[in-house]
């Protein structure tokens, strides 16, 4: 016991100050260190597989984000795209208003008559808004049509195009007065009465005449797109097409004929604004 403890010493005393095992020690380590690489393998194998996994569900979680902020990007782009597009038709409402002598109101349609025979459509302002049977209805390019009826909440209008609509017109060139009606799922009007000779020529513009109490004057109304002569019949046969944009209009203008608008005063320098949205607009239109 005692030698072992002597030559212990012995050798240590020789390593630590002579240095004399260094060569023998490194020769172990090397014979020692695949021993070491492959106990510890198990514990590397542990740790890079749960780091794989956690790495795998952070960049799947990041994905489900970057997707649900992608979906959420582009829906607030189309909802974008269409204010753009409301603003658009609001700068063209408003546009119109400013020619007009009379005052507007701005309203939206809620539904469209399915039945293809009744070219009727509703509209979100009812009585509580004024609304009244036999008010006229505008869109930014021309008459779409009349009030037919009024509930407390909604109002119906019934179209141009409507063979049971009638309305008294005008040849804007020359003051040639006459009557156009509808012709339902055709989406053209037509002009009844006007004799062979009567001076209408393909491209006149027709505008509202002021008779009958219901259109102020000068609305358009349509352009001419043929004038037929067929023989054996007293009267020509007069086809029209709409001004109105009739199947794509979404905000149209409720003509208030016994108030007007005093041009004489100075436009406001306040300029509108790039983009006009909804709730910049009152809901009871425009005064």
């Amino acid at each position: 016991m005692f030698l072992a403890v002597v030559a212990s010493l012995t050798l240590y005393i020789m390593d630590a100050r002579l240095d004399y095992f260094a060569q023998v020690r490194s020769l172990i380590s090397s014979a020692v260190y695949p021993v070491q690489v492959a106990a510890g393998l198990p514990a590397d194998f542990a740790t890079w597989l749960s780091r794989s996994f956690q790495g795998r569900d952070q960049l799947q979680e990041r994905i489900r984000v970057l997707e649900a902020s992608q979906q959420l990007m582009s829906a607030r782009l189309q909802r974008l795209q269409a204010l753009e597009r409301e603003n658009l038709r609001l700068r063209e409402l408003l546009g119109s208003s400013f020619r007009l002598q009379e005052r507007i109101q701005i309203v939206q349609l809620l539904a469209v008559d399915s039945d293809p025979f009744s070219q009727q459509v509703v509209l979100d302002k009812g009585q509580r808004f004024g609304v009244y049977v036999g008010q006229p209805v505008l869109d930014a390019h021309g008459v779409m049509g009349q009030v037919s009826e009024v509930n407390l909440f909604s109002s119906r209008v019934v179209l141009v195009t409507d063979p049971n609509h009638s309305i008294p017109v005008q040849i804007n060139r020359n003051g040639l007065r006459g009557v156009v009606f509808g012709r339902g799922p055709s989406q053209q009007l037509k002009m009844d009465y006007m004799p062979h000779n009567a001076d209408v020529r393909v491209g006149d513009l027709v505008v509202t005449s002021g008779l009958g109490g219901i259109f102020p004057a000068g609305y358009p109304v349509g352009v001419v797109t043929e004038v037929n002569l067929p023989t054996g019949k007293a009267f020509a046969d007069i086809a029209i097409s709409p001004a109105a944009h009739l199947g794509t209009t979404r905000e149209v203008m409720l003509v208030l004929p016994g108030e007007t608008i005093d041009f004489d005063l100075p436009e406001p320098s306040v300029q509108m604004p790039d983009f006009l949205g909804i709730e910049e607009i009152e809901a009871g239109g425009v005064q």
